[in-house]
């Protein structure tokens, strides 16, 4: 029996940094059970080269990166996702799209690293920090026992991954983004 492979996206606000992070962890980290994808509520146009850096040293592919909008994802012909993951509490807050196929919805966020202020040193250590804690709740949610869960069960551990090391604050809503159907 084949298992299947599961389409996953993250989102962020800019989608520059963490969800560029979170997307280059997955495509490793799950190649062969996970397609990783990523986009932003307010794309920024252009993905963060420190995130690229820390992808890079770390081992994992620095091509193929774009900074896109959600609506990508939520247009006919798109992937249909299993999975919706937030990583930044602003995104969380967002009305989003309908996401077709009714995925497992989720907030994993992490602080901003790009937010940081100070040295070269600093702001990159801010993204390690970022990948690492992304790391972390990725290698967690790639061993979950999916063909087994149901999406009850689902949906209680994405939100345990949630609060693991490095959680941000969660959002008044506690969950992912809300979505609504644009008009």
């Amino acid at each position: 029996m084949t298992e299947r492979t599961y389409n996953v996206l993250f989102l962020c606000t800019g989608n520059s940094a963490r969800s560029i992070l979170a997307e280059g962890i997955l495509r490793k980290n799950g190649a062969g059970h996970f397609m990783a994808y990523s986009a932003g509520s307010q794309p920024k146009g252009a993905v963060n080269s420190l995130a690229l850096k820390v992808l890079g040293d770390h081992g994992y592919s620095i091509d193929r990166y774009r900074s896109k909008s959600w609506n990508e994802f939520a247009a006919p012909g798109a992937p249909v996702m299993d999975f919706v993951l937030t990583v930044c509490d602003s995104a969380a807050g967002d009305a989003c799209p309908v996401w077709p196929g009714h995925p497992s919805i989720a907030h994993w966020g992490i602080d901003d690293p790009a937010a940081v202020e100070g040295s070269d040193a600093e702001k990159e250590q801010a993204f390690i920090r970022a990948f690492e804690f992304l790391k972390n709740r990725i290698s967690t949610f790639v061993h979950l026992p999916l063909a087994t869960l149901d999406r009850f069960a689902i949906g209680i551990r994405l939100q345990a991954i949630g609060h693991q090391e490095g959680a941000s604050i969660v959002p008044a809503s506690g969950r992912s983004c809300i979505p609504h159907k644009q008009g």
